[in-house]
């Protein structure tokens, strides 16, 4: 899919535009949702495996939202988080649910990322 074409689920973030904190970045051709700085929810419009939503979550805390929510399960490839793909008959409610839990803080979904590796030397203060 060409860049300039938007990820046709970007409509799943819309439930994020009123928070202040919101931010959404591009990552790995997809689109990420961060709420207060953490990684919470990747929309993914490529091909499969990545045709879906992603909830950024810990292994820890899967099973508590898999309960929640069945058609949620790890995924294929990036087996930390969850996954439910778009053709899933319960996708939408899916994404309307954990967008609720994002905006909730609920603690079962988002994580704090992991700092970008800067290129090149690096100088610590006082060196």
């Amino acid at each position: 899919m060409p860049s300039s074409v938007r990820n046709s689920l970007l409509w799943i973030f819309d439930a994020f535009e009123r928070d202040p904190t919101y931010i959404c970045k591009r990552m790995f051709g997809c689109d990420a949702a961060y709420i207060d700085g953490r990684l919470c929810l990747v929309a993914a419009d490529r091909a499969a495996p990545f045709n879906g939503l992603l909830v950024c979550t810990s292994q820890e805390r899967q099973a508590s939202l898999i309960d929640e929510m069945p058609a949620l399960q790890p995924h294929p490839m990036l087996r930390k988080w969850l996954y439910v793909a778009e053709g899933d008959p319960a996708f939408e409610d899916i994404a309307e649910t954990t967008t609720a839990l994002v905006l909730a803080r609920d603690p079962r979904v988002g994580v704090e990322p992991k700092p970008r590796k800067r290129r090149g030397k690096s100088v610590l203060p006082g060196e």
